[in-house]
């Protein structure tokens, strides 16, 4: 007979309880069992969003307004030891006038923000280790840029990971980052068939900042889907970012960067892949400039894939993007922003360019303004306009959104 295995939120609960029996277990020091699991740290995380879909096929324009609320709470600390819960909930507005991806509006464009409750993160934490913290459960992970890693919070179901992970910074300068994922939990909710991505995924990531001029990573991803073995790939690449004082107003930026991807596990194909990253730019004042050209590679069979990026951050925030092309992606791409009166703007300007062949996919403005209100509030408005060559439709794409945090 098959041996069953715990699904992942079993395995989750599981571990908490753990935790908690692990608290409890220690009668002669109720009173710092009690102030370890009453004296934590709550957190609240509101954000309210409208927005548009325009785009020149046969769907319907698509309008979403959303509220999003998130509740969390991390207990204190007992023999190094302490848990941490965070649920949030979607609501849609007004009528749900767009395909959410499961609500079955197909007639409207995309706006993948589903109605749902769920948990977003449930975590046991161990710092006891000299220099180093341990978390077993869903949890948040973030890595470098977001290029191969994320939460991708753009969205109002977040990324999380259902992971063991180790962060180590005993050694001075440096930042050593381990794990083990084995699921996904993506943006598209529970109820969604592709909302979670069962995985037996190993990842390293080595951050060195002792370089005075900037910070180098060396970094390896193997990424095993269960369930989609054709996508499985090991990824591995070296980043270098950082900045230097030219004369007293004058910083200059730079960010270099290579990858290289290959089948991974029971992944059919065999491939072998490069990425590409080269940025410049300088801060004068309150201004920044920067010039960028990434490249996906592609081979017109298959491309260089990031699934779990925060995809929205990278390649135009229309998403066209989000599964790379199989001839792959040069993006040379142009941004300035500053701050006027306690306003955030930025405008950035892409091209977008077959990496095998000679295609013109496409080009696109965004523009974004966010005005920030003390410490807990944000107002934003955000725009980007995709004009299609070779590649996808003409979109424009609308936001606007407050977040309160506490």
């Amino acid at each position: 007979m098959k041996r069953q295995t715990r699904p992942p939120r079993t395995r989750i609960c599981a571990a908490l309880g753990c935790a908690i029996l692990a608290l409890a277990a220690r009668a002669n020091a109720d009173d710092d069992i009690t102030k370890a699991l009453t004296g934590g740290k709550t957190s609240i995380d509101a954000r309210y969003r409208l927005e548009t879909v325009d785009q020149q096929n046969a769907l319907k324009n698509a309008t979403a307004s959303t509220v999003r609320l998130r509740l969390g709470y991390e207990t204190g600390q007992y023999a190094g030891l302490s848990v941490m819960a965070e649920a949030e909930h979607l609501t849609a507005l007004g009528g749900a006038a767009y395909n959410s991806t499961i609500n079955g509006k197909t007639n409207y464009s995309v706006v993948a923000d589903p109605e749902f409750t769920e948990i977003n993160q449930a975590y046991v934490a161990y710092t006891s280790l000299p220099g180093t913290k341990l978390k077993y459960g869903r949890q948040r992970l973030v890595l470098d840029n977001h290029r191969f890693i994320g939460n991708v919070g753009w969205r109002q179901n977040e990324q999380t990971f259902d992971a063991f992970t180790a962060v180590n910074q005993w050694l001075p300068d440096t930042t050593v980052t381990a794990g083990y994922i084995y699921n996904v939990n993506r943006v598209f909710g529970d109820r969604s068939a592709v909302g979670d991505l069962k995985m037996k995924a190993p990842l390293l990531n080595v951050n060195y900042k002792g370089l005075g001029a900037g910070e180098i990573v060396g970094y390896a991803y193997l990424l095993d889907f269960v369930d989609r073995p054709a996508d499985s790939a090991q990824t591995y690449g070296l980043r270098f970012s950082g900045s230097s004082a030219i004369g007293s107003a004058v910083n200059a930026l730079y960010t270099a960067e290579y990858a290289s991807q290959s089948d991974y596990r029971d992944n059919p194909a065999s491939f072998n892949l490069n990425y590409y990253l080269l940025e410049g730019g300088a801060t004068v004042d309150s201004a920044t400039f920067k010039l960028g050209y990434e490249v996906l590679g592609g081979n017109g069979r298959r491309a260089f894939q990031t699934p779990l990026a925060t995809l929205h951050a990278f390649n135009g925030w229309t998403d066209q993007f989000l599964t790379t092309p199989v001839n792959g992606l040069k993006d040379a791409y142009l941004s300035a922003g500053t701050v006027l009166q306690g306003v955030k703007l930025e405008a950035i300007y892409h091209d977008f360019r077959a990496d095998a062949g000679s295609a013109r996919y496409g080009t696109e403005w965004d523009l974004v303004a966010t005005k920030a209100i003390g410490k807990n509030y944000l107002l934003g408005v955000k725009y980007g306009s995709y004009r299609a060559k070779d590649f996808a439709v003409d979109t424009d794409k609308l936001w606007l959104y407050a977040e309160a945090k506490f």
